[in-house]
């Protein structure tokens, strides 16, 4: 089987990236691993951004379908003390740029707008090689295989695309979330529900934080981020739920028992999710037929940009492939060379963002370097 232009993974960049290929009529198949676009969850809330998540959008024109699906209201962001005081209570009034969607949601909109067949699902890749002249072979783990004349790597942590370009891998970030759900929270969950607020809220401390959003059908989800060696998760059995959970509360002995209750009233069992990172500025050099994007490119530790920076890099790279489809390598240099940059580049513009809404603020205990995990 032949592909001119094979994408490994249908996450939101990858998506992104066959979108803008087919708005400039160039067809690409997108191969991924889940067996069916409903096998797993899609996380919970993503703020897009003005400067490159919804440049994205616009760039695939689906931006009309993405205002429909933008939840109101939940760009209010709270701060609270370990006491329940509110240290900050900003109000979202409709002119933010950074509207909050479900990122279940956006990636149905994005498969939507996507010829069907477009994506292959159940196509879990064993292995990939080169055969020369940029042309590279695909082994799917069903002894499946394809020949592509471009291979787009958009796997992801680990990606199985990335070992053709660096040998680099992710290691621990020190970081960790754990994972609650409590549903019903205006009903069931009153306290917990009100510390919240509409949109999002944030209690910090040194070392440890209760983070919590106001999801789609009056869900909070709740992220406890911890800095802990992985050695001290492997101690903890989360195949029992209750007592991971109390493990995790015991973390936050004498805080406010409306944050508290964020942990201890779930009506999920608590999901460990340890964040990995590439190194700093990882690169590669030029190989023909090959590319990465997101974070099988530039993968750190939650801070805001990563899902939106996975759709720009998709939607940038479609759009230096349209621009010179008789030139594929110099599009790829084009976009990697504009790709190596835009992490750095991004987090600046994000951390002056916040600076500039957050900096008298100063009794946040550190807000202004945790308040990037909103995406």
């Amino acid at each position: 089987m032949n592909s001119p232009v094979t994408i490994i993974g249908a996450g939101l960049g990858g998506l992104v990236l066959a979108r803008v290929l087919h708005v400039h009529g160039i067809a690409a198949t997108v191969h991924e691993a889940d067996p069916s676009p409903t096998a797993r969850t899609q996380g919970g809330m993503l703020d897009i951004h003005d400067y490159n998540g919804q440049l994205a959008l616009d760039a695939a024109d689906l931006i009309d379908e993405f205002h429909a699906i933008v939840l109101p209201g939940r760009q209010s962001m709270r701060v609270l003390d370990t006491d329940g005081t509110v240290l900050l209570d900003r109000a979202d009034d409709g002119t933010g740029g950074r509207p909050e969607v479900q990122r279940g949601e956006l990636r149905r909109i994005l498969l939507d707008s996507l010829p069907a067949g477009t994506v292959r699902w159940g196509h879990r890749v064993a292995d990939t090689r080169p055969l020369g002249e940029g042309r590279h072979e695909v082994t799917f783990a069903d002894g499946g295989t394809l020949v592509t004349d471009l291979l787009v790597g958009a796997d992801g942590a680990w990606s199985r695309v990335r070992p053709l370009l660096s040998t680099a891998t992710p290691e621990y970030a020190g970081t960790s979330f754990v994972e609650i759900h409590l549903f019903d929270a205006e009903t069931r969950h009153a306290a917990a529900a009100k510390a919240v607020g509409g949109g999002s809220m944030i209690a910090p401390s040194p070392g440890k934080e209760i983070f919590a959003h106001r999801e789609d059908g009056d869900t909070l989800h709740t992220y406890v981020a911890l800095t802990k060696p992985q050695d001290w998760f492997a101690a903890i059995d989360f195949t029992d739920a209750a007592a991971a959970t109390a493990r995790i509360a015991r973390e936050f002995d004498g805080w406010a028992p409306e944050l508290t209750a964020l942990i201890t009233d779930g009506d999920t069992a608590p999901v460990l999710r340890p964040h990995y990172a590439l190194p700093n500025g990882h690169r590669w050099d030029r190989l023909p037929g090959v590319t990465l994007l997101g974070d099988a490119a530039h993968l750190t530790a939650p801070n805001g940009e990563g899902a939106n920076l996975a759709m720009l890099d998709g939607a940038e790279l479609g759009k230096a492939i349209a621009a010179r489809p008789h030139d594929i390598e110099a599009a790829l240099a084009e976009y990697e060379q504009a790709m190596f940059l835009r992490p750095t580049e991004d987090a600046a513009f994000e951390g002056a963002e916040i600076k500039g809404i957050d900096s008298a603020d100063n009794t946040a205990h550190g807000l202004l370097d945790t308040i990037t995990r909103t995406g």
